[in-house]
């Protein structure tokens, strides 16, 4: 699901209920396939400006991750591989017009690309000056390049590679 406009809105406490409900849908149907169901991405940092999507790792052991494809189908996901990113599979999804639009990545548990997106998300949390600044890229590069993800993505890199000389 690639964005195609490119909007970024003040956060919204309604994001963690949001989570919660897809959450709670996955669990249903994973049972005891997943080891943890992670909020990441700026939704999941109180305070961030982001983009509505709530992002999401499903965190498995490696050796359960066609199990876990099979129950993620079985609910109307659709896997994509990993989509040039290695340590995560994306998952598309039809019919979940009930619940907030959202990026789902099934991740082994000792992957680098879910290691990064927690270590992120738990800095945020904890550094509001981070927040602050991470929010005001966002929002500028929004309104700049609202018709090109890419260009928006270009735009924050630098903000992003800050952080992440910080953490």
């Amino acid at each position: 699901m690639r964005t195609k406009h490119v909007v970024v809105l003040p956060y919204d406490e309604k994001w963690k209920q949001d989570f919660i409900d897809i959450k709670k849908e996955l669990s249903q149907a994973l049972g005891g396939l997943a080891i943890s169901i992670e909020h990441v991405g700026s939704t999941s940092v109180k305070g961030l400006a982001a983009k509505p999507i709530i992002d999401i790792d499903v965190v498995v052991k490696k050796e359960r991750i066609n199990n876990v494809i099979l129950a993620l189908k079985s609910i109307g996901y659709i896997h994509e591989g990993n989509l040039g990113i290695p340590g995560r599979e994306a998952f598309a999804y039809e019919g979940k017009e009930y619940l907030q639009q959202h990026h789902l990545y099934v991740c082994p548990e000792d992957s680098l690309e879910l290691k990064r997106h927690l270590a992120f998300r738990d800095y945020l949390r904890v550094h509001p000056e981070a927040v602050d600044e991470y929010s005001k890229i966002k929002v500028e590069a929004a309104k700049l390049y609202p018709e090109d993800i890419d260009k928006y993505i270009e735009h924050k890199a630098s903000v992003i590679e800050k952080i992440y000389s910080v953490m």
